[in-house]
């Protein structure tokens, strides 16, 4: 009869985290059941949802359907982990300041999914942020506020007035 736990290493927003965790578990139980991290939320639990993204090594990931043992080794950042030193993330700042989350649900999940696009192209195209951001289903909400809070965010950080508040 195999192991039913496993010692799981992880970096998960900047910190080594090692724990152990039944071997059935994915990264989304991980985070939310055994490292006390709640903002990546538990949805469909099949990814259809996109509550649950979280950015591994900067790219978008659906946490629910990945075995969690498929991270060690890489860097993983949550909702928890996107505010600098100086403040929050241009993405959750524009957020705010246009208004972009309703009920919060799924608002953990579009801005890991909005950062690691502009991780990777930080001049997209409103089509490129709807491809993007895709994958995040909203219930609340027409999108539009959401994409004109990834357009200003993108600005900011291409003008480099991402740091520190928005325009309050």
């Amino acid at each position: 009869m195999g192991a039913t736990n496993r010692i799981v290493d992880l970096n998960v927003n900047g910190d080594r985290r090692i724990a152990g965790v039944p071997t059935h578990y994915t990264l989304l139980e991980t985070l939310r059941y055994v490292l006390g991290l709640t903002g990546s939320k538990q949805g469909c639990d099949k990814g259809d949802c996109g509550a649950c993204t979280v950015l591994v090594d900067g790219v978008a990931t659906l946490s629910c359907i990945m075995p969690v043992w498929e991270a060690e080794g890489a860097e993983v950042v949550t909702v928890e982990g996107l505010a600098r030193e100086s403040g929050p993330h241009p993405v959750q700042d524009e957020f705010d300041l246009n208004g972009a989350a309703q009920c919060g649900f799924c608002t953990p999940g579009i801005l890991c999914s909005a950062v690691g696009l502009l991780e990777r192209n930080p001049a997209p195209s409103r089509e490129e942020i709807k491809e993007a951001l895709s994958g995040n289903l909203c219930r609340c909400t027409g999108y539009t506020k959401i994409y004109n809070a990834v357009e200003a965010a993108a600005e900011r950080i291409r003008t480099g007035s991402a740091d520190g508040a928005g325009r309050r």
